[in-house]
């Protein structure tokens, strides 16, 4: 196998891994941001935990994060609770780093 071919190859294995790492943490955000909301919802123990479920399921509707703030603002809009986009989104972003170092600690 030339340098080249070994270059190639671990660029590739690193891409994947690092792809894998990116779409756990976003679903572990995601369980975060649920549970998250689902208190801001007044929900506990399996509603809470059904309630994560549904945010994760939320962020395959379309590619990005939209879908999943789209959902969280929306239930909080029906359940009366006060949260800013801003702070909904400043949320996503500290629970992502969140799941990021949880990630990163199980490795």
């Amino acid at each position: 196998m030339t340098t080249f071919e070994s270059r190639k190859d671990a660029y590739e294995g690193k891409f994947a891994h690092d792809e894998e790492l990116r779409f756990k943490a976003t679903a572990r955000r995601n369980k975060l941001l649920g549970l998250w909301a689902a208190e801001k919802l007044g929900y506990a123990g399996d509603q809470a935990d059904t309630y994560a479920k549904e945010v994760v399921r939320a962020d395959f509707e379309e590619p990005g994060e939209e879908d999943v703030f789209r959902k969280i603002r929306k239930d909080f809009d029906e359940g009366g609770v006060q949260q800013t986009d801003h702070q909904i989104r400043r949320t996503m972003d500290e629970l992502m780093a969140t799941a990021v170092e949880q990630i990163r600690s199980e490795e």
